[in-house]
């Protein structure tokens, strides 16, 4: 997660020059804008992947095991 994280800053800092004459009233380097960005993403991302794992943690493994 922390890997694409950085890999999508790294990227949207080299498009930064590109999409500035769309931004208003930001600039295209703002550093609250990315950490709130890199943030949001990484708790959508945590969640994502904690669901399904505490979902799978709570099934008894001779069961799942015995139901093939």
């Amino acid at each position: 997660m922390a890997v694409g994280v950085g890999i999508g800053l790294a990227a949207s800092l080299a498009a930064a020059p590109y999409i500035e004459p769309l931004l208003f009233g930001i600039s295209p380097t703002d550093p609250s804008t990315y950490l709130a960005v890199a943030a949001a993403l990484l708790t959508v991302a945590i969640v994502a992947a904690f669901l399904p794992a505490w979902r799978a943690s709570q099934v008894d493994p001779r069961e799942a095991l015995q139901a093939d």
